[in-house]
């Protein structure tokens, strides 16, 4: 035995040199399977019996001038034992080979290795297939009556490797589909390389579905092929995508407009000027059965302001300050969560400013006399003419007056305001001023204004 115990290395290193094997074997009933083995293994080759008791010869044929034939097991090379072999015209022939074993080809100063697997110890078979009693929230764990372990050979160096069975399995799932807003179902289908118990699926079934396993790819090839159709195994993963939308953005948040006549805010994202209404909603899959939005003056929800058992919330923030919003779902028990997005609302403090003067003469620029303003939660302004007589009154700061009385323009001059209004940091606001309208005449060729 110790004369072989540096053969790994010598083998590894004389690869590059030979030409691929040319085996048969006399007697197997069912086709031998051929396979490319781990680049890494020293292997050139990787052979699959049904069953090796079956084969009563197997023959290597063109190799040249053969000066040995050994054989190891999983303690790879270096413990190689000889093997009896007869030689027929340029084939080597070995009788009743051995499965699960290593052979190593020595001939013309080089050597050669392969690994004949003989399957039936390690025959695949399915009875059933279910739902594992115990769950986890990222996996769904289903357990496999039947056999199907990792199938092993080993390298030269004794090293284990393991040739896949591509058992195949395929359910349904539910994936996000950003075009549509909305968890759509697909058909998965995946390849193992065992049978693992419990068998472990990531992401988790986030529908309930039943799971179909076949295989293995030998059985496969053999016309064999085992199939098992699980029962219903009922969705347990958690999922949830959310959108925000202000559906009260007024121009006074708008980045766009006019910035001589409007408020700015320093606070991004939604939000601005109060009240800010803003529609969460929220898109879940099928396990979610608790749903709630959080409100909190933390990005860490630490301490939590409001809850709603909603999946969808229209909510109106009306204060001055920083929120934070996320929704988190559960199922059935508590006992697995999912939250979606953090929303950052940032509500600024109320700020009022007043035009003194406006040209109401339709040519689209100034023709309405309008207050900018930034987080008013209540609002009124009364116009009057030098009589006190009663212009307008509006009570929605985004309104104006266009200089018009019963629906005709009032005539230029000087008219007067009081206004009475509330923001959303507290502060009240009490004001009167003067408003000057001023008109421009145009004529075919020259233009006037009068004040």
């Amino acid at each position: 035995m110790l004369r072989y115990i540096g053969l790994a290395a010598g083998v590894l290193s004389s690869l590059s040199a030979v030409h691929a094997l040319d085996i048969s074997f006399r007697g197997a009933t069912y086709e031998v399977l051929s396979f490319t083995p781990d680049r890494n293994s020293g292997l050139e080759a990787l052979y699959v019996a049904y069953d090796t008791s079956q084969i009563q010869e197997m023959i290597i044929s063109g190799i040249g001038n053969i000066t040995g034939v050994l054989k190891y097991s999983n303690l790879g090379g270096g413990y190689a034992v000889p093997v009896d072999y007869s030689v027929s015209g340029d084939n080597i022939v070995i009788a009743s080979p051995a499965g699960d074993t290593g052979y190593i080809l020595e001939y013309d100063g080089r050597t050669q290795c392969f690994w004949l697997v003989n399957y039936l110890p390690h025959r695949m078979t399915l009875s059933s297939a279910y739902a594992s009693a115990e769950q986890e929230c990222e996996t769904t764990r289903i357990d496999i009556i039947g056999k199907g372990e990792p199938f092993y050979y080993y390298s030269i160096d004794g090293r284990q490797c393991e040739l896949s069975r591509d058992i195949n399995i395929e359910y349904y799932n539910l994936a996000w589909d950003e075009q549509s807003e909305s968890f759509t179902q697909d058909r998965i289908s995946k390849t193992v390389a065992h049978i693992s118990n419990p068998m472990v699926i990531s992401p988790p079934l986030y529908c309930n579905s039943t799971f179909s396993i076949s295989g293995d790819r030998f059985l496969k090839s053999w016309n064999m092929e085992q199939h098992v159709e699980s029962e219903l195994v009922y969705a347990n993963g958690l999922d949830v995508r959310t959108t925000a939308e202000q559906t009260n953005l007024s121009e006074n948040d708008n980045p766009d407009a006019d910035a001589s006549n409007m408020i700015k805010t320093e606070i991004q994202g939604m939000g601005g000027s109060a009240p800010a209404d803003i529609s969460f909603k929220a898109y879940t899959t099928d396990a979610v059965i608790h749903n709630e939005w959080q409100i909190a003056a933390d990005p860490e929800f630490e301490h939590i302001d409001y809850r709603f058992n909603e999946q969808n919330l229209d909510y109106t923030f009306t204060e001055e300050g920083t929120y934070y919003v996320r929704f988190v779902g559960s199922n059935v028990d508590g006992s697995c969560e999912t939250a979606g997005e953090t929303y950052t609302v940032g509500i600024g403090s109320s700020d009022l400013r007043i035009p003194n003067a406006f040209t109401p003469n339709e040519d689209g620029v100034n023709d309405v006399w309008k207050v900018a303003y930034r987080s008013l939660l209540e609002f009124s302004c009364t116009i009057f003419d030098r009589y006190g007589n009663e212009m307008f009154h509006f009570k929605d700061p985004t309104q104006g007056w266009d200089g018009k009385y019963k629906g005709k323009y009032v005539k230029p001059g000087v008219y007067f305001y009081v206004i009475e209004a509330k923001g959303a940091d507290g502060t009240r606001y009490r004001k009167g001023g003067d408003i000057n309208l001023i008109r421009s005449k145009r004529y075919s060729n020259t233009s006037s204004t009068e004040q």
